[in-house]
Parts: structure tokens; sequence; C-alpha cells
């Protein structure tokens, strides 16, 4: 049994060729002695027209059916310009039955009734639905692209192993018992992140890899356990070549699936990003950056002010143009406990129109310091003024997350742009309140700026990284940075985070002795595949584009997924379960 022809593939110039197609039912009508059905596979629909000689061979087929059809493709009086074969149709005249169906637990169309947790728990149904079909097929042309372009620029696509090490750092990994090694374990790869580094130093020069990484974290939209990366890393190169490297990517790619070639890449420090947006991943489709307005009130008559600016403390205000009429007290109220989630302690406001001011700083301020403010912000009647006064950290991210959210809810977003912007020179460390040390923002390979090498260990929180974002409307697409590949500068970098000499031997042994033996300056990228075909057929969330996804609590509803095992399984590696 052989199709000579697709579902999609047929068209007027076909008109009299004997065909076979082979397809699921997507709709069955009973005009009585005449039965039209649309067969669906992969590449699109035919129209099947049954008469009344041939009826019969359908009469016990239903949705869904799988079936071997044959006939002459005829040209229809009315065409369907909804289907790319709407102008012809199949009149069979055999039809043969491959696979029975039962009644689908949802429907199989573009729009469907089911719920989230029931097209999961049949994905298989789900993906025959155009909706995840095509975004499976996005993503295929994504890693097309992506092949073909690092191909063309003599990178090579090097497998590495997903059985690896647990290392430190980063988030918690996924292990997998030996059996032959009792009481070992292996890790999934957070990243290929030691294994693409090693290979620089095997000079393998250009490397790349869609790679299959694992991380268990807290799942949210833009999340899943098991996701994949497109991996790259470059020798004898620096930020400017994996930029460049990377642009290009992302034009070939924008160029073939959206049309787009105009692409700017802007570059912004993270310092400058955390001060403007409040956020290492700003959405640049719109404006409203945040301003510093803490010397305004440095002797402000209001305490509150002017107490937090004799504390260290800054006071940052966002302004939204024309949004009087569209903020009223109750959105105010609920964005003051929206903050708080970020741990500021309170959200002022003002409202300018009609040449005046009302809001909740109104009373509080004097004329002047308002006019001054109104000047300094050059404000227009129709104006808001949202001001947040804590510690810069504080301050910065909670109104970053305030400016995000009302760019959605006001409406400022343009979705038919794509922004990319570099982030660069992040933090080469950030303290954690759980171990009570600093620890690698990043991760421990990535080097310091040149001129930051002597604060790795005296000034650790102003020491700043050659590591570097790409973030795509709001998205962080890719994180990368120039490694290290000095091996006493490696040194320096474990002692400041005060990993033990036995510590890094057993973590990072077969690694840094590798360094002795002759590593290139080298750098590199991880590319989040399924965030970015999530943003290039506009879904928010990320099962969308993941042939078999889990749900937020990191569970497989098809599969039943984490599952228990036998306990010879258990008894075989060696393992126990404890029962709390």
């Amino acid at each position: 049994m052989n199709r000579d022809h697709t579902c999609g593939e047929l068209r007027k110039s076909d008109e009299g060729k004997h065909v076979k197609l082979a397809g699921w039912v997507a709709k069955r009508r009973n005009l009585g002695s005449i039965v039209f059905i649309d067969l669906r596979d992969r590449y699109g629909i035919t129209q099947i027209t049954f008469d009344e000689n041939h009826s019969d061979l359908v009469k016990d087929v239903r949705n869904e059916y799988v079936i071997e059809v044959e006939g002459n493709v005829a040209v229809k009086e009315t065409a369907n310009p909804k289907l790319a074969t709407g102008e012809i149709e199949v009149i069979a005249d055999s039809c043969k039955v491959l696979s029975a169906a039962k009644t689908t637990p949802m429907i199989i169309a573009d729009e469907t009734d089911a719920l989230e947790d029931l097209r999961l728990k049949y994905r298989y149904l789900d993906i025959r639905r155009n909706p995840i079909k095509e975004k499976l097929l996005l993503r295929d042309k994504v890693t097309t692209i992506v092949r073909q372009v690092l191909h063309e620029d003599d990178f090579v696509e090097v497998e590495t192993p997903i059985l690896s090490k647990s290392t430190p750092e980063g988030a918690r990994d996924y292990l997998v018992p030996s059996r032959l090694y009792k009481g070992r374990f292996y890790a999934l790869p957070q990243s290929p992140q030691q294994y693409k580094q090693l290979l620089m130093i095997g000079g393998m020069d250009r490397y790349f890899q869609i790679a299959r990484c694992f991380r268990d974290e807290d799942l949210r939209a833009d999340r899943q356990p098991e996701f994949t990366q497109i991996d790259m890393e470059m020798s004898f190169a620096d930020e400017e070549d994996i930029f460049a490297e990377v642009e290009k990517v992302m034009k070939a790619i924008f160029k073939e699936v959206k049309g787009i070639e105009d692409l700017e890449f802007p570059r912004i420090k993270y310092v400058d990003a955390m001060d403007k947006y409040g956020s290492d991943k700003p959405d640049l489709r719109f404006g409203n950056p945040m301003v510093n307005v803490t010397e305004l009130f440095r002797d402000s008559s209001f305490a509150v002010f002017k107490t937090a600016v004799e504390e260290g403390k800054i006071i940052k205000a966002l302004v939204f143009h024309n949004a009087c009429d569209k903020l009223s007290r109750k959105k105010f109220d609920e964005l003051t406990e929206f903050v708080k989630v970020y741990k500021a302690k309170a959200l002022a406001y003002l409202k300018y129109d009609k040449d005046a001011f009302t809001g909740s700083l109104n009373n509080a301020l004097p004329d002047e310091e308002k006019a001054a403010l109104r000047d300094f912000l050059n404000l227009q009647n129709g104006d808001v003024v949202l001001m947040v006064a804590d510690k810069k950290a504080v301050a910065e991210v909670a109104l970053g997350a305030v400016r995000k959210k009302l760019g959605e809810e006001l409406g400022l977003i343009d979705h038919s742009k794509f922004c990319f912007e570099w982030i660069t020179e992040f933090p080469m460390y950030e303290y954690s309140e759980e171990e009570g040390r600093w620890v690698s923002a990043h991760h421990p390979f990535t080097a310091p700026r040149d001129e930051d090498v002597d604060k790795l260990m005296s000034d650790q929180e102003n020491c700043y990284s050659r590591a570097y974002d790409l973030v795509l409307n709001g998205y962080e697409l890719l994180s990368g940075s120039v490694r290290i590949h000095d091996s006493q500068m490696q040194a320096k970098v474990f002692d400041a985070l005060g990993l033990s000499e036995e510590q890094i031997k057993n973590k990072f042994g077969f690694f840094i002795e590798a360094f002795q033996y002759g590593a290139p300056p080298h750098c590199g990228v991880g590319i989040g595949l399924e965030r970015l075909v999530m943003i290039l057929s506009g879904t928010d969330n990320i099962k969308d584009v993941v042939a078999f996804p889990k749900t937020a609590s990191a569970y497989c509803l098809m599969s039943d997924a984490p599952n228990f095992v036998d306990q010879d399984q258990l008894d075989f590696l060696s393992l126990e379960i404890r029962k709390d």
C-alpha cells in the first residue's frame, strides 16, 4: 500500500488523474445517495466524493478512521477558498479501511473546547490539530535553517553525553542511578557547558548542537523540565564574533519564517537595563523607561521620601501618557499589592490633568515639589506618574514589573513587532541568602571584565563579567559568555566562590586538568529553541511548541510519568525509598 499523492497536493491542473490517497477522516457529510469525506493528513485536506454507486463503501466509516481511497481528480463547480485543494475533489471508486477509531475524547479541529489537561493526556490527538501541527513544523523549519547557516560558516555538529557528572551551581540536577557503580549517580546535563569547552580545547574550533537539556526547577509558561538548546561555541573569538554569528542566524530565520529583513540588535549594559526598565530582559516593543527622581526629593518636606534618600535608597518614577482615564483608584490599589510581591513596601502615584494634580501623593507633596516633578518629567495633561522609594534593587525590579504589566494592560505593546536587544556585562556574582555566600550569576567558567579582575575577591558586589543575553520581546532568548581559558584565572574564580580544593577536584577535576594542556580563548551561547519558536508562532505557552510536554508540576498526563518502579528494579540498583 503506497499513496501516490498527499491530501494537500492536488490542484486543478491534476484534473483527470487517477490517484491514491490515505489519511484520517476529518469530516463526513451524508447527503443521502452521496457521501462527502474530508480526508486529512499532515499536508492538508482533500474532499473525497462517494457517488450513489460507491457510497456503501463508507457506510460504516466515522471520524478519525484511517482509510485509503482511489479515484479520479475532478474540478468542483464551486471552489472552497479556505482550502489549498479547494478547487478539486476526488471522485472515489474504491475505499479500504486501514484502521477503525473510537469516538475521540476531544474535538479534532482548529478550534476545540478541550481543556489543556485533556489535550495533554491525548497529545497524539492534539497533534492532529493544525495549531499544534503547524508549530511543530515551524520548529523543524527553524532547526533546518540553523543547521544550514552554521554549516556554511564551518561549524561542526557534535553530540555530547546525556549521562554526565553532577556539578554545583545552577538549578537542581536530574539524577540517574548507576547499576554498575552502586551508590553512584549520573546527572542529566543542564547544558553541554563543560563538554563544548572541552571541544574547544580539543581543537574543534567551531561547534554547535541541537542539544537536549534538563533542569529540575519550578516551571512556568516559558519553561519545561526538559528543553532544547541551540548550543554554539567558537575558538579564537570574542563577543563581537559570537554576536555576529547569532545575528546572522536570527536574520536568516526571520527572513525565511516571517519575511522580515530589517532586524536591529541594540546593546544595553545590564546596569542600564535595570536602571531604565527594571529588568535584564526588557520588552522594547514599547517605551516608558523609568526615571530616577531621587535628587528632586533629597530635601523633601515629605518625610517618607526624605528619609528614604537619607538611608541611601532611591526614588524611581514611571510615566504613562494619556492614562488618567484608564487607571482607576481600584487599579492603583491592585498595583500597590502587586509591588509587594517584589518586596516594595508601597506604590505612590499622581495624576496630572487639567493642569492640576490628584492622587495618593497630592496632599503629601508641596506645590513646588510637584511642579519640579512635572517639569523634570515633562508631564502633559492626562499623564500618570507611578513612584517607588526603596533600596535600588527593590525599586527597580518592582517598578519594572509594573511597567511590563501596564504595558500589556494599556495596549502599549505592538504585537506585530519583534524587538531584539543584547544585554551585556552582567554581574559576575549574586549573593545567595540561602547559602550565605556569593555564587556565580552565570556559571563559574564565565570570564570577568578585564577592568574588574582585581574585584574578584575584594569587591564582588561590583564585579562584572563578560556574560551576555539576547532578549526578544521581553523573553531571554539566549545566554552566553566569553569563557575563562586561563587555569590561574579559573582558580581565582573558584576561590572567590568559596570552593575548596577538594570540591574543585571532585566536581571539576577532569575539566580543570584539560586547561593545563593548552586552551584557546573561546566564547559561546545557548539559544532556547522552544522560546524562539514560541515567539515566532505567536503563542505564550511553551507547551504548544513541544511534541509531548509536561504540566507545570513536571508531570506527563499522557504516559503517567514519573511513576513508581518495581522493587526488583530498586534492589538491582541498591536503592531504597524512604517513607516519610
